[in-house]
């Protein structure tokens, strides 16, 4: 232990003060320790009474609680004042030096152990303690350490303590006076009921409006205006009569537990609370008693009107602004749309009754931020696919605010906006899925339009995959109608509906396709009235068909290794980007202009011009360049065309076979002449055969058509055998993969990566057609149509993969005269004529003169002449023979 009087006096004097500090923050270290249970107790019980506990409790309850709490309280107060023991002077130095780096108090108490050392051994001791004295004389108070985390490990103390500031902050302090009184069950003195107010009161509006509590006892105010439905909450103190006139009398008036029972009517000790329905005064009597006059002000109905017309974006989404508001704010809204039966044209698949559906319901948007009060929205929705999408409905507009209150907008009776199809065959096919969920009972009308469309496809249906869902369709649909269920209808109306996409917006492989698609598109849009949206849209396809075609043109004439052919092709017509984008642009300006007339005829000048550009695509089949080669090699290329072409006729005719058979035998089940259907097991009808029809077209064994061959498509021709000599369709299938066995000896690119593609390719092409030969001659027609389908797809892939390996092989030859073709050899070739039949010559003029222009002037000039003349053609106030004439040059050139 350290001894203080060792301590220098210099030291000790710097050391009062912290020495001091440190034993009260030790004696407040054990005060917390011991006494902390007491003060919790106490807390919570002047809480319990401060916010009227024994108004709520009988006697019988509060006497024991109360008991219990002082006896915890004495225990606990007892415990800690005889644990309780003030710290020493040595403990509270003790701790100071345990707070210092080397416990500097505790070495200058020391002495050294030899006592008469030499004068170096004191010199260092000296220095030494010099050294410790300067550290004490640094000592600052050493802070308690009042954690009671370890003692109390769920934060009672807090509880307490939170308890007795809401206590004091909204209970009632004079509620003290009470407690005695509460006790006893005898009344509360008058003398100490005065000493305090006699009642409480609030007013609380409902949670929507968004306004405080007013607290009445500090309004000033005689007369308030307050909203409809708020709370008017009062306590009591003592024997206070209240009267009011806000409140619903057909309401009771609750009244709180603790009630005093006896008393006389209006008056009562405790809480009360009522609604304010209606303006009125709420008057209390008593010493401090007032009357106040209040106005209840009605939560009016939410209001929501359409604020325009409706609008439709180009992909169908409908967008409706609407206006709304209230009071106090709008909670939410919807949009219902029901069918408009009354102004519908019931017409083809709408004759019939409709089946039952549900309103198309949308929920209204609002503001995120800001206020609801007023404002200004747009429904943006897409009903597309919905069955009544381009049909009269009714559309209510509905909001409601916090109260549950409804206001209505007129109801609006329109045309449902939807996406609309442009494509003849699109929409046809949108059409038939519209009657399919009209109604089921149009299933067996719906069967017979979509084999319509695909009866003939060829230059109805330019889209392969297109076609073959449509034949996946009609046979689903055909097998759903013996049990038509819901589920059926609505998984056969999501793959019409992406049918109807694929026509309408694309995918063609070949780009000038797909570029007279999107004109074809934009000419039936103007005819038929589109929105600007709509026409917006569909310029911007017609112009990404139009930059993806230029862009394959280039494509092959960078491909191509025939300089001179390139050459004459450049000085014979030039056409560049800015001047088809100029021609786009006046197309959009004249179309918003409203001159549709003129639009689309500078619509056709620039398909016509499209047209002529053609010429400088290569001979393969799908749109791919070829470059010039042996004639062998071109001759390879034009025998798969052939064969493809062979195998899509021959797959037409099986297809129509199939459907005739089926006719036949719904119409006459029981004729045998008509060949009668054996369900086989692809779960088609076997047509048997029948007798040809004169007059008629019929297939070459290569799979084209003939004339007069004696045979329709529709023959009842067998897989098996034909009739009146015309071979059958197994035995056609047969020819086309002997052909096709023969072509694929001798393909070039041997050795590289698209033609080893290419080769395997043909050969599942092969297989496919050995399959569908097979399924021919056993009468199965649906496996048949699967096989051919699949032997198309692989011959043009086949003849995709060919055209890369020739375009990779050309360059190889190394040859200057390999495959070329020189324009003197084809004098028609890529040469465009004038209005008068004679050709352009090699430099820009007529005839063949020598050159007038060299270099980049023939391009420059060939560029200002076709700008001049397109000016010269949109000038209507020109004579008509001179824009005839006009228009013929842009026709050719």
């Amino acid at each position: 232990m350290t001894d203080p009087d060792r301590i220098p006096q210099g030291v000790r004097r710097r050391l009062l003060w912290p020495l001091r500090l440190t034993r009260l923050g030790m004696a407040a270290e054990r005060a917390v320790r011991l006494f902390w249970p007491a003060w919790t107790i106490l807390f919570l019980t002047i809480a319990a009474f401060a916010f009227g506990l024994q108004d709520s409790l009988p006697l019988e309850v509060l006497w024991p609680l109360t008991v219990l709490a002082a006896l915890a309280l004495a225990g606990f107060l007892l415990r800690g004042l005889w644990r309780f023991r003030w710290p020493g002077r040595d403990e509270a130095l003790a701790r100071l030096d345990a707070s210092l780096p080397g416990r500097p108090l505790a070495t200058l108490a020391d002495q050294p152990a030899q006592r008469d050392g030499d004068a170096g051994t004191q010199a260092v001791w000296q220095a030494h303690r010099d050294r410790m004295a300067a550290r004490a004389a640094a000592a600052r108070a050493v802070d308690p350490d009042l954690q009671l985390a370890d003692r109390d490990p769920f934060a009672l103390r807090y509880l307490g303590a939170t308890a007795l500031a809401m206590a004091l902050l909204f209970g009632s302090a004079w509620r003290g006076a009470e407690i005695a009184a509460a006790l006893t069950g005898a009344p509360v003195p008058a003398a100490t009921a005065a000493t305090g107010p006699q009642w409480e009161g609030w007013i609380e509006p409902p949670l929507y409006t968004g306004r405080p509590t007013l607290y009445l006892n500090k309004v000033e105010e005689a007369a308030l205006t307050i909203p409809e439905g708020s709370t008017i909450q009062l306590r009591l103190y003592g024997d206070v009569s209240v009267s009011e006139s806000v409140s619903d009398p057909a309401t009771p008036v609750p009244v709180a537990a603790g009630t005093e029972a006896g008393k006389p009517a209006g008056t009562a000790t405790g809480m009360r609370s009522f609604v304010a329905t209606r303006t009125g005064a709420l008057e209390i009597g008593g010493a401090n008693g007032r009357r106040l006059d209040l106005t209840v002000q009605p939560d009016a109905d939410p209001t929501v009107t359409a604020k325009a017309q409706i609008g439709r974006k180009a992909d169908g989404r409908m967008s409706l602004p609407f206006t709304a508001g209230d009071d106090y704010g709008v909670t939410g809204g919807t949009a219902t749309i029901t069918l408009d039966l009354a102004a519908l044209d019931r017409r083809y698949g709408l004759t019939a009754q409709p089946e039952p559906r549900d309103p198309l319901v949308f929920d209204l948007p609002l503001p995120i931020s800001g206020k609801r009060t007023g404002f200004s929205e747009v429904l943006a929705e897409n009903a597309s696919e919905h069955p009544w999408a381009n049909l009269p409905v009714v559309i209510a507009l509905e909001v409601k605010d916090g109260r549950n209150q409804t206001g209505a907008a007129e109801p609006l009776h329109l045309v449902l906006p939807g996406r609309r199809f442009f494509d003849p065959v699109a929409a046809a096919v949108i059409e038939t899925r519209r009657d399919l969920l009209w109604t089921r009972q149009n299933g067996a009308r719906s069967l017979q339009i979509l084999r319509a469309i695909t009866n003939r496809p060829e230059g109805l249906v330019r889209n392969e995959r297109a076609y073959l869902m449509l034949r996946v369709v009609i046979d689903r649909l055909e097998a759903a109608l013996k049990d038509f269920t819901p589920a059926a209808r609505d998984d056969l109306a999501k793959a019409l509906w992406e049918v109807a996409l694929l026509i309408e917006d694309g995918g063609l492989s070949d780009a000038l396709q797909r570029m007279q698609q999107a004109q074809e598109r934009l000419s039936e849009a103007m005819r038929n009235g589109a929105s600007p949206e709509e026409i917006q849209k569909l310029m911007q396809d017609l112009k990404e068909a139009t930059d993806d075609y230029l862009r394959k043109l280039a494509e092959n004439m960078e491909n191509s290794t025939d300089e001179p052919d390139r050459r004459a092709e450049g000085e014979r017509q030039q056409v560049t980007g800015n001047q088809i984008q100029q021609m786009m642009d006046e197309i959009q300006k004249l179309m918003e202009q409203g001159r549709m007339a003129e639009a689309q005829e500078l619509l056709d000048q620039l398909a016509r011009m499209m047209e002529n550009l053609k010429v400088t695509e290569g001979s393969g089949g799908e749109g791919m360049p070829m470059p010039g080669g042996k004639g062998g090699q071109q001759q390879s290329m034009r025998n798969l065309q052939d064969t493809l072409k062979g195998q899509q006729g021959l797959s037409d005719d099986t297809f129509q076979q199939g459907q005739q058979g089926q006719d036949r035998q719904g119409q006459n089940p029981q004729d045998p002449g008509q060949g009668q259907g054996q369900p086989g097991p692809e779960g088609q009808g076997q047509a048997q055969q029948g007798q040809p029809q004169d007059g008629q077209d019929g297939q070459a064994p290569n799979g084209e058509r003939q004339e007069g061959s004696g045979s329709t498509p529709g023959q009842a021709q067998d897989g098996s055998g034909g009739q009146g000599g015309q071979p059958s369709l197994a035995e056609r299938q047969q020819q086309l993969r002997r052909e096709l066995d023969r072509q694929r000896e001798g393909l070039p690119g041997a050795g590289t990566e698209a033609g080893d593609a290419a080769r395997q390719s043909l050969d599942d092409a092969a297989r496919a057609m050995d399959e569908a030969e097979q399924a021919l001659r056993d009468g199965k027609t649906s496996r048949a149509i699967d096989r051919q389908a699949e032997a198309i797809q692989n011959l043009r892939e086949g003849l995709k993969s060919l055209g890369q390996a020739l375009a990779q092989n050309q360059p190889q030859q190394g040859q200057p005269g390999a495959g070329e073709q020189s324009a003197e050899g084809d004098p028609d070739r890529l040469v465009p004529r004038d209005p008068l039949g004679r050709t352009a010559g090699r430099t820009g003029q007529l005839g063949t003169d020598a050159d007038m222009l060299q270099g980049q002037d023939i391009y420059r000039r060939a560029r200002d002449l076709l700008d001049d003349i397109r000016r010269r053609a949109g000038e209507r106030t020109r004579p008509v023979p001179e824009l005839d004439y006009l228009r013929r040059l842009l026709d050719r050139f």
